[in-house]
């Protein structure tokens, strides 16, 4: 539904567009916080970074408040990268290893970190190593989708089992272009060219697969679905269902089910793998970062044991996204936190960082004038000191207009 211009001119006449989804978001913005603002005191459970020096970090010292969304903010060079990537991130996974033999100069860097079980940073790197993967198999529910299709009637009477609509293996897929649906020709002098396969022409599956039909649909029609009509179709199949809305829900439903990873931007990948963590997360019943919310996630056993919460690191993950795809992505990441984890990103997006919990600014400037924190606080905290640093003076500007019950 996309490839059509629907509006040329300038930012006031687009505002004009009632077609325009650009207009629209320029006419009437964001207003913050979109989610209930979750409180961060002394008394919520925290991992403490200790004396961080790595890079042009100055002995930092800070606390990563748990079950909360954080901001790292500061101007480029600042140190934000090195602070949640390669100190928060690298040190926690080594400390959730079960391969001791893994040292780091700033092991001894973290103090209270044993409530997560788990941290993952979760870039725009591709969802998969082969053209072969795609959504489907990213996010998990194609296996589901197998299976319906080794129930009906003629996969059965022919003995198909699910693995038969599996193009990662041989048996029933297309071998001409080995369920890739795609074909490489080698150019000389030239870029390799990939055209669609002559065979199965694009489907993935061959004959004797496709023959097999689920509420009238072949696999590989399955697999040309777009999100949004997959939803439709498998309405009946609550696990199917629901990550394909979680999909719809963060602005990916033009993608095909069957999209070839190599073919999906940076910002796409990063949503979909955004997808197969929520697709995981159980909402817990009790208010995040309570007591009884932070045990529930740690499950049975009480003190002593690792819960289930995940800490996911994010580096700016609003590049690229228009403005409507930005309010998605907050909403994902506060379900994310809503559901007991803890969300810790790097982000210069104004509208994400005014709708963080907790804001941990580095400068005052770059390179060897950066590495310290200059103020941290939630955003209204930040925008009382506007002279505080670079970050409290434009968030002052932004939230004096973008605040809830003010006007836009």
């Amino acid at each position: 539904v996309g490839g059509e211009v629907i509006g040329v001119g300038t930012a006031l006449e687009l505002m004009r567009n009632p077609q325009s989804i650009t207009g629209r978001f320029l006419l009437k913005p964001l207003l913050h916080p979109l989610h209930p603002p979750r409180v961060v005191n002394r008394h919520t459970p925290a991992i403490q970074i200790n004396s961080a020096t790595l890079h042009n970090l100055k002995k930092v010292t800070v606390r990563i408040p748990l079950a909360r969304f954080t901001a790292i903010t500061g101007v480029s060079g600042s140190g934000k990268s090195t602070l949640a990537r390669d100190v928060l991130h690298v040190q926690l996974a080594v400390l959730l290893s079960k391969n001791n033999s893994i040292k780091t100069n700033t092991y001894k860097a973290l103090s209270n970190w044993q409530a997560v079980d788990r941290v993952l940073e979760v870039d725009q790197t591709p969802i998969g190593k082969t053209p072969r993967s795609c959504p489907a198999t990213y996010v998990g529910f194609w296996d589901t989708i197998r299976r319906l299709f080794a129930e009906v009637p003629e996969a059965r009477m022919r003995g198909y089992s699910a693995s038969r609509f599996s193009f990662n293996t041989n048996g029933g897929r297309c071998e001409t272009c080995e369920g890739q649906g795609m074909r490489k020709i080698e150019m000389s002098f030239l870029p390799d060219v990939r055209v669609a396969c002559e065979t199965c022409r694009g489907a993935r599956f061959n004959a004797d697969t496709l023959a097999v039909l689920f509420k009238g649909k072949s696999a590989g029609d399955v697999l040309r679905m777009s999100v949004d009509g997959a939803a439709e179709f498998f309405s009946a199949h609550p696990s199917i269902h629901h990550a394909l809305t979680l999909l719809q829900e963060v602005g990916l439903g033009y993608l095909t089910l069957g999209q070839q990873s190599p073919t999906l931007s940076g910002g796409e990948a990063q949503r979909i793998k955004l997808v197969t963590e929520l697709a995981k997360v159980r909402i817990l019943p009790s208010p995040p970062g309570t007591r009884e919310h932070l045990q529930r996630s740690r499950g049975a056993g009480g003190e002593g044991r690792r819960g289930n919460q995940t800490l996911y690191v994010l580096d700016e993950p609003t590049v690229g996204l228009h403005m409507a795809d930005v309010e998605k992505l907050i909403r994902v990441l506060h379900r994310l936190v809503d559901a007991g984890n803890t969300v810790v990103l790097i982000e210069h997006n104004l509208d994400v960082i005014a709708d963080a919990d907790w804001i941990i600014d580095l400068g005052p400037e770059g390179g060897d004038a950066g590495g310290r924190i200059v103020a941290q606080g939630t955003p209204q905290d930040l925008a009382r000191l506007p002279k505080r640093s670079h970050t409290s003076r434009v968030l002052a500007a932004f939230l004096a207009t973008r605040s809830v019950g003010r006007n836009a």
